[in-house]
């Protein structure tokens, strides 16, 4: 798998992230990373227990990140969740809701990432 069939696996903009960042090397070194960023876990813990600033803050690193690495279908969800939890509306039908929109998106991601890590270190 190449660097630009892991986007387009993920729902990314890989000629966005490649005009910001000017080199395929730099983009593959903070995608792999990305799957270090420890945010998303934080958003599960932080909406589990309740407590909407911290999952308001996680959600908030997830949208940052994936505004700078073109990660287009989970930086819309990430962003619509962000939002929602800015305004502390919505109640939590609706947030679970947006949850597991980020959530199926962030796995999408993630597993891209890995069959490109897989395939990179072979």
């Amino acid at each position: 798998m190449t660097l630009k069939e892991c986007y387009a696996a993920m729902g990314g903009d890989y000629d966005e992230v490649i005009g910001r960042l000017r080199s395929e090397r730099l983009v593959q070194k903070f995608v792999l990373k990305f799957l270090d960023d420890g945010s998303y876990d934080l958003l599960c813990r932080a909406l589990e227990e309740g407590n909407r600033e911290e999952a308001f803050r996680a959600a908030h690193t997830i949208k940052g990140v994936c505004s700078n690495l073109a990660f287009t279908q989970l930086l819309q969800f990430s962003s619509q969740l962000t939002e929602l939890l800015r305004e502390d509306g919505g109640d939590s039908e609706q947030v679970q809701a947006l949850f597991g929109q980020v959530r199926e998106s962030y796995q999408r991601t993630a597993q891209a990432i890995r069959s490109f890590r897989e395939e990179a270190e072979t």
